[in-house]
């Protein structure tokens, strides 16, 4: 998603129309391309989940499912001609930076045939996202004994029907509470759910967005964009509980989501469903019927913890085993190092400067000292917890482009971040991290996804300030090559 932005900033901001995206996939749509499973959506209202130049008036539902996401996506790339500009089916998987010609030299794998290309560029968006690899727990061993189907949610069997089957889901975060009411839906469907860290769950926003509302955002779209300043400021006030300070506020939506919880689910399984963590320390679950699914004869909520996959299917600790003939990890992403190798100005590759840094870091989330003209998009500590990462993803292009216009004017061959201005804003985030909740749990904000290490996810601050020291460069902090 974030690289169709780039590009169609690039095209209509700058006018600008010498770029190529590379796609490893054979299609266009990134996440939404590949999470499939039954019931797939976002948690983030739609209106706000979506360009700001490209507002569109007949979204079905205030939280959109994923084929309605993608095929916004994919309109897009056909709406602004993208498709001369991208390549599908490659795969870079080296750039490195050339001193002398002041650009990168690309090394390229055609994914089908193996063949090796080779190009150049002087200007690149590093646009992989962060979910590309499905996370599988070390701890969950034997996996390939398992005599029945196994998959990731994110990347759904769709040939295996699940009538039926007995089905066990491991995980309870946002993927399994989607698509668990969603197969538990047919009787015949035996599900168990293993989990181990209770959630907070949200009541559902179920709103189907009625024909005379789509006619007015159509007709007149000033209101449409009003609706969805009003979204972006009903998210930015819930960004308020997540700073520790805000007691008050933690302590009104614990309450209020422990009251959801405890009217909604069954009563044999509160104990163990309402975390000891503050609201927010994990992201919030919108609840599309998780927890009414409980209540199903053929739904079993499993708290045991897992000693491995066996052949029959899931052996707990208590060495009991728990019959299975389908296995699905809910288990999230691994955030690991995607498979391209950049290697900047100083001769070290981005993961050697992680390394050197104690982790991911990038100046305003975007630009990494000793590697020139490259942005990060989503980068480290771009991410909110409550607002849309697509708006986040847009305030980084349009301050990349200020700098970009200066090379395409040939003004500048290039502009590198100076390493004291990355440390002095990345010890900005962590002093501020400090102080919100996130720092009081394990999740996959963290390094290693443990608790105590660095935060490396999340912006500690609403969305409009992050815009805020994005809005301009300060030209300061970089060093220009003329």
């Amino acid at each position: 998603l974030a690289g169709i932005s780039a590009a169609i900033a690039l095209k209509t901001r700058l006018k600008y129309d010498n770029f190529v995206i590379y796609e490893k996939a054979n299609d266009v749509g990134g996440t939404w391309r590949d999470n499939t499973y039954p019931g797939c959506g976002s948690d983030v209202p739609v209106h706000w989940y979506s360009l700001s130049t490209d507002l569109n008036p007949d979204w079905s539902t205030y939280l959109a499912y994923q084929p309605e996401i993608l095929d916004y996506w994919v309109n897009l790339w056909h709406k602004y001609k993208l498709e001369p500009h991208t390549k599908l089916g490659h795969l870079v998987q080296r750039a490195e930076w050339d001193a002398e010609l002041q650009r990168y030299r690309l090394e390229i794998r055609i994914v089908a045939t193996g063949e090796t290309l080779k190009t150049e560029a002087e200007i690149i968006f590093h646009a992989l996202g962060g979910f590309l690899h499905p996370f599988f727990p070390e701890d969950v061993r034997g996996i390939d004994t398992f005599g029945g189907h196994v998959w990731h949610s994110a990347r759904w069997n769709h040939d295996v029907d699940l009538k039926g089957k007995r089905v066990g889901v491991i995980g309870n975060g946002c993927s399994a509470c989607q698509l668990i009411p969603q197969i538990a839906q047919e009787a015949s469907t035996t599900v168990v759910n293993f989990a181990r860290t209770p959630q907070w769950y949200s009541p559902p926003e179920d709103m189907t967005y009625p024909g005379w509302v789509k006619w007015a955002f159509k007709r007149v779209p000033s209101i449409m964009r009003l609706y969805r300043y009003f979204l972006m400021a009903k998210s930015e006030f819930v960004y308020l509980i997540f700073r520790k300070q805000n007691r008050f506020m933690l302590w009104i939506m614990k309450k209020l989501l422990t009251a959801y919880i405890k009217e909604t689910a069954p009563k044999e399984y509160l104990d163990h469903l309402i975390p000891e963590f503050p609201v927010g320390c994990k992201r919030i679950i919108v609840d599309h019927g998780y927890l009414k699914s409980l209540h199903q004869p053929n739904v079993t909520l499993r708290w045991d913890e897992i000693d491995s996959v066996v052949e029959e299917g899931i052996k707990l600790k208590t060495d009991e085993v728990v019959p299975l003939d389908v296995i699905i990890f809910g288990t999230g992403y691994s955030f690991k190092t995607a498979e391209l190798t950049v290697r900047g100005s100083k001769g070290i590759t981005y993961l050697e400067f992680m390394d050197q840094h104690g982790g991911a870091a990038a100046y305003l989330g975007t630009c990494v000292p000793g590697f020139p003209n490259l942005f990060h998009l989503l980068g480290p500590n771009v991410a909110t917890g409550h607002a849309s990462v697509v708006y986040s993803e847009e305030v980084q292009i349009n301050y990349a482009l200020e700098i970009i216009k200066e090379i395409v004017a040939g003004r500048a061959k290039s502009f590198e971040v100076s390493e004291e201005g990355c440390e002095e804003y990345d010890s900005w985030i962590q002093r501020r991290l400090e102080g919100s909740v996130w720092t009081e749990c394990s999740s996959y904000y963290q390094i290693g996804k443990q608790k105590g290490t660095k935060n490396v996810a999340m912006f500690p601050g609403p969305a409009v300030l992050f815009w805020w020291k994005l809005r301009k460069p300060e030209w300061n902090k970089y060093k220009k090559l003329a």
